[in-house]
């Protein structure tokens, strides 16, 4: 009865959402729009009484999607990805919403403006978005100050990276500047993990993180710091296997936990891309990365047989789509694109439609699912 309750709490919140919400929405700019939910929802966050309403309206939770992993125990799989909350004002609000962890930033040593607006387009007939912010962030000072008395009800993500400015590009100064972020956060004992984020596809220099031989000068920096938290590295989209392998060789030498995959694609000859004429900057999200995010997870999770935790990142609008990437290897999944397309209610929608997936294949938890349709 309660399960037939929130199916149709959830149809009538699509319904509205579809027919109104977003129609009104993608008239605005996206960058206006996106700028307006984050104080609407950091509003919502502050009173019990807003939080509570949030929480009947959009929550679900069901025993089989809880998991520990690392120490640190999700109430379910579905996560909010980096990107969306940059500054971590949603710390209150989103776990009413129904997520069962978020990561907050990308957050770098020094604020950051970002690039030059626009900063996203939206892909309506391919289900993507075209994202330039270029990790537009307050920067780790101001970003703890503000959330260092909080409370946070699920595991909060702190994903760190490089100032997007001319003077991180030198290997040494850029080094310099993730530990300021990546230090600041861990003596302040702010966060559940970590993510070095070494795959942003919008910033001064690309990502030269990404090459085998500076990471390693990275991670020796990082892990010098010390911190009993685990540490995630998101991967880029587009990256070849042998590149992949060597990342995961550093992984190995430095203990880390495991791995996001993936950070937006770049390449534009892609067949889930409906529209022409796209703008040349920025990196796509949704339906346009899900197949480069879904053969990462496989390589990385077959690679690796099971040895790293893989969040899966990229395209999931359904619970179809988040069961396909936990099949393929992922123990978490993050979203944001999503949301966007489909309304607030799809984190209860996904989580509800996994559930029914897990009892039709006998799986008791989510984590008996993890990577079988790599078993032969």
């Amino acid at each position: 009865m309660k399960e037939l309750l929130i199916k149709i709490r959830n149809k009538i919140t699509l319904v509205l959402y579809l027919s109104f919400g977003r129609p009104l929405f993608f008239l605005m700019d996206a960058e206006d729009i996106h700028d307006w939910i984050i104080k609407f929802g950091n509003f919502l966050g502050k009173f019990w009484l807003t939080r509570i309403k949030t929480r009947l309206w959009f929550n679900y939770q069901n025993p089989r999607l809880e998991q520990t992993i690392c120490g640190i125990k999700f109430r379910n799989p579905i996560g909010l990805a980096a990107g969306f909350d940059k500054d971590g004002y949603l710390t209150q609000i989103l776990p009413e919403v129904g997520f069962g962890f978020m990561e907050i930033g990308s957050i770098t040593g020094e604020p950051c403006a970002g690039n030059p607006r626009p900063w996203m387009w939206r892909l309506k007939k391919s289900k993507s978005l075209i994202i330039n912010y270029g990790l537009k962030n307050e920067g780790c000072s101001k970003i703890i100050s503000r959330i260092k008395n909080l409370k946070f009800k699920i595991p909060i993500g702190i994903s760190v990276a490089k100032t997007n400015s001319p003077e991180t590009v030198d290997m040494e100064k850029g080094i310099a500047d993730y530990l300021k972020a990546y230090k600041s956060f861990a003596e302040a004992g702010i966060g559940d993990y970590f993510t070095v984020n070494i795959s942003c596809p919008n910033a001064f220099g690309g990502e030269p993180f990404v090459d085998p031989s500076k990471l390693d000068k990275l991670l020796f920096a990082i892990k010098a710091i010390k911190s009993e938290k685990p540490i995630f590295l998101k991967l880029p989209a587009d990256i070849e296997n042998q590149q992949v392998d060597e990342i995961i060789e550093l992984a190995r030498k430095y203990k880390l936990s495991g791995f996001i995959c993936t950070n937006l694609t770049k390449k534009r000859e892609n067949f889930k891309i409906v529209e022409t004429n796209l703008p040349i900057k920025g990196g796509l999200s949704g339906k346009a990365v899900e197949g480069a995010s879904n053969n990462l997870i496989k390589y990385v999770y077959v690679k690796t047989k099971g040895e790293f935790i893989i969040i899966g990142c990229g395209g999931v609008f359904t619970a179809e789509d988040a069961y396909k990437k936990i099949k393929l290897g992922a123990s978490l999944i993050q979203l944001i694109t999503g949301m966007i397309f489909e309304g607030p209610q799809v984190i209860s929608e996904i989580n509800l439609g996994l559930v029914k997936l897990l009892k039709k294949d006998g799986f008791e938890n989510i984590s008996q699912a993890i990577g079988k349709n790599n078993q032969t």
